[in-house]
């Protein structure tokens, strides 16, 4: 997964026709830790459907308080530099609950297409 490290290139990144699904993360959490080791099989999984980038939350202090990212990780989907849908909590997370998000953020961008 690509992380980004700026804020232009993330604007740039988000506005694709095909979702992005953004990872928020810090160096210092557990939860992001724990759900590294499975984070390529689950990209690699949804590749033709949706992007994925990742972005350290203090890299981008800003830019996470901006879009009202607290709890981490967080993921936020966007296309066309809209943002689709999200799952922010404080709670770890399970593979089975970001693949069920981002089957989710697959109808929600499919739905937005036939509108």
């Amino acid at each position: 997964m690509r992380e980004v490290k700026t804020e232009a290139d993330f604007e740039q990144v988000i506005c694709a026709s095909k979702p992005v699904v953004v990872k928020f993360f810090t160096d210092w959490c557990p939860d992001c830790h724990r759900i590294d080791p499975f984070m390529p099989a689950v990209e690699e999984k949804y590749q033709a459907e949706l992007d994925m980038i990742s972005v350290n939350r203090d890299t981008l202090p800003e830019l996470s308080q901006k879009l009202d990212v607290f709890g981490i990780p967080s993921f936020i989907a966007f296309q066309e530099g809209k943002e689709l849908v999200r799952f922010v909590s404080k709670l770890g997370k399970s593979r089975e609950e970001i693949e069920h998000f981002l089957d989710r953020v697959i109808q929600v961008g499919k739905g937005l297409e036939q509108a």
